[in-house]
């Protein structure tokens, strides 16, 4: 039995007439998100990143060259909102990470681009977040990753959007 067994088993003799079965699942997830937060903290800080700065830089650096996305693109792509986004992109353009553009299509919007400094770090902290996501799923086949990942994709499609 584990913790998540123990509260199910409680809550189950607490009150016996609500069904506490999805507890079996959702706090195990719950858990789990707390232990993988932990886990990208401690690798992204080996880089001196925060995880929403690896979150934009990754954005950008997954679009391919020229490496270059819209502040609205990376808004969508990190799930944050306007005023955030301005204030991430002026923090990373002050390390040297990023830089603004004009958009050659719209005078009046920017384009943000990953610059050399900015593509080196995230790969670098992707590399050190790949390596303890490994360690975390060592006791899984490759079967069974599968499965753990067409579940959890199951679980998580109703509250994505298709619009990216």
């Amino acid at each position: 039995m584990d913790d998540v067994d123990r509260i199910v088993v409680a809550w189950s003799e607490e009150v016996p007439d609500l069904d506490v079965s999805p507890l079996n699942v959702l706090s195990r997830v719950t858990r789990l998100a707390r232990h993988l937060d932990f886990t990208r903290r401690d690798a992204f800080a080996t880089h001196g990143l925060d995880g929403w700065e690896f979150d934009v830089l990754a954005a950008l650096r997954r679009c391919g060259p020229p490496y270059e996305l819209s502040p609205g693109q990376l808004i969508q792509q990190t799930l944050s909102t306007s005023g955030t986004m301005t204030n991430r992109i002026d923090r990373l353009v002050a390390r040297g990470l990023a830089e603004r553009l004009p958009d050659p299509r719209d005078r009046r919007a920017v384009r943000v681009r990953l610059l050399p400094a900015g593509r080196q770090i995230v790969v670098a902290a992707l590399a050190d977040l790949l390596d303890a996501e490994e360690r975390i799923l060592a006791g899984l086949s490759r079967e069974e990753r599968a499965m753990a990942a067409d579940l959890l994709r199951r679980i998580v499609q109703p509250f994505e959007t298709n619009d990216s």
